[in-house]
């Protein structure tokens, strides 16, 4: 049976369900179109406050300087990975049709073709068959290490926007996980644990696109929740330049004169409380706060006293001739805005780790053409990130994840964008997944295994039944969200060689003993601790 019907094709346009109730919650409304779903922001490691982090010179006074390590605050902050999240809000297809997945031997451990069927692959496309001409299969790909279906929308996205020359740097692993469908509930966000490991910025902590303890649509797990971080809503590039405020006093003197100004005022203070016995038992609590004020005020102006040093518009690698974005792509596309906004502030070090929330993946709009249209853009935010990371000189994790999944009954979209593969017929949480990319600058991450057979269980954490449901049995992750953001921190700590730390910060963790946690690892270290 194949399907013709001719649907909106706008990756904006909102999703209308017989099979819905009407949406009434704002998740519903992200998740379905209706709101599109804007930036989040967590607020880490300052790598740099301009565009190549190795030009990052402080103009402070030596003095003055020196004083910034006492106070707490650090020009490249915690100095740890930048982590961005893409959490596409509905219920969007990963597995199969997107990032392949396997049985127990990993990605390339085929499913069975009514399998594959249910992951919106027609027997004529799955990955088993092979070109009789190269004998190798048309419907694999493995420029990003990460095996994807060469069909893929995600996959095309993101090498439109990542140089080849940087393809080489980038390696990834799977998650078969199941996650409820439609809804917020699911803990997903890893934010807070990503900063308890060590992601905190000088700037700002947390920042989110809506008003709500994770920031963004899905719920973080409550054990990691700190309400002393709770985002600050940002969701557009203006919100980025409007993060600082450093007072009149810039717009009187110059920058530099109003750094040497504060710098001034804080040696005078410094030395008339040299002079007072405060006659208060936290006598040098009280001196200490007074003198660290005057720093991070001073520290503050030096680096950005020029808002426009934070402007991803400004950026000439994020939008213009030689940019990510075309100057059209990022005056007419809100979401590449969006991930403008936060890639410019997490890559460079203004923060440690951000959310994108993007809203109408809830596409089982019983054709083919929608998903493949959103998934495409989802795609190319991604790419943009890996892209900028790579231009900017730094590693990234980049994480996706989608509350549930969809499945295919089979019948078949051949219209221009559905390009004969199966149509999305209803939610299936037992065909998710979620997945990251890891990028580094110093070359190939490296999965963890000997051999191509081990290395291959650990680039798919966990793996499907043969007809492509998630083996719950497999990890604790597969059926128990809160489980899957450890594994996901677990394997940001990794990166760093710190995974020995993960059952010290996080002890009531349900990952079992350090034997297991191995077998939920993906890669070697591609730092040592800190960065910078």
């Amino acid at each position: 049976m194949t399907f013709k019907k001719t649907k909106n094709l706008s990756p904006d346009a909102p999703l209308y369900h017989t099979d819905h109730a009407r949406p009434m919650t704002r998740r519903e409304f992200i998740s379905q179109g209706f709101t599109a779903g804007a930036g989040t922001v967590l607020a880490g490691s300052v790598f740099s406050l301009f565009a190549n982090p190795g030009k990052a010179n402080a103009t402070l006074s030596g003095d003055i300087e020196a004083l910034k390590n006492s106070c707490g605050i650090a020009t490249q902050g915690a100095g740890k990975i930048p982590f961005i999240v893409f959490d596409l809000a509905g219920g969007a297809n990963i597995s199969g049709s997107n990032v392949l997945v396997g049985g127990r031997g990993g990605q390339l451990d085929f499913l069975s073709t009514a399998g594959y069927s249910k992951l919106g692959l027609p027997g004529d496309m799955i990955p088993p068959i092979m070109n009789p001409d190269t004998g190798l299969s048309d419907f694999i790909n493995n420029e990003l290490g990460l095996a994807f279906h060469s069909d893929s929308q995600f996959l095309r996205g993101i090498l439109e926007k990542v140089n080849p020359t940087n393809r080489a740097n980038i390696n990834g692993a799977v998650i078969p996980a199941r996650s409820e469908n439609d809804t917020g509930n699911n803990p997903h966000n890893p934010m807070y644990g990503i900063n308890k490991v060590g992601a905190d910025g000088s700037l700002l902590t947390l920042i989110g696109s809506r008003n709500s303890d994770s920031g963004g649509n899905s719920m973080a797990p409550a054990m990691m929740i700190d309400g002393s971080k709770r985002p600050t809503k940002v969701d557009r590039p203006s919100d980025v330049t409007g993060l600082v405020d450093t007072g009149d006093l810039v717009g009187l003197l110059s920058q530099q004169d109003s750094v040497a100004v504060m710098e001034s005022i804080q040696r005078i203070s410094d030395m008339k409380l040299g002079r007072i016995n405060t006659q208060i038992t936290a006598d040098d609590v009280v001196k200490d706060m007074v003198r660290c004020g005057y720093v991070k005020s001073a520290d503050i102006t030096d680096r950005f006293g020029d808002p426009s040093s934070l402007n991803p518009e400004l950026d000439a690698d994020i939008v213009g001739d030689t940019g990510i974005f075309t100057q059209e792509e990022f005056d007419s596309d809100g979401e590449f805005r969006k991930t403008a906004a936060v890639m410019k502030l997490v890559i460079n070090g203004f923060a440690g780790a951000g959310t994108v929330t993007m809203g109408g993946y809830d596409y089982h709009t019983g054709d083919r053409a929608v998903g493949e249209v959103r998934d495409l853009r989802a795609g190319r935010c991604m790419g943009a990130c890996m892209e900028y990371a790579a231009r900017v000189g730094v590693p990234l994790m980049m994480y996706v994840c989608s509350d549930g999944s969809v499945a295919s009954n089979g019948t078949i979209d051949n219209s221009a964008e559905g390009r004969g593969k199966g149509v999305w017929t209803g939610d299936n949480s037992s065909t998710a997944a979620s997945f990251f990319l890891v990028y580094n600058p110093n070359g190939t991450p490296q999965l963890i295994g000997a051999t191509p057979e081990q290395q291959a269980v650990h680039q798919q954490i966990g793996y499907m039944r043969r007809d492509a449901s998630v083996e719950t049995a497999a990890t604790p992750a597969a059926n128990n969200v809160n489980l899957l953001v450890e594994t996901v921190i677990l394997n940001y700590m990794a990166l760093h060689g710190e995974q020995g730390n993960f059952a010290g910060l996080f002890p009531q963790n349900g990952l079992g003993n350090a034997t297991l946690m191995d077998s939920l690892t993906a890669f070697e270290p591609i730092v040592s601790g800190t960065i910078g």
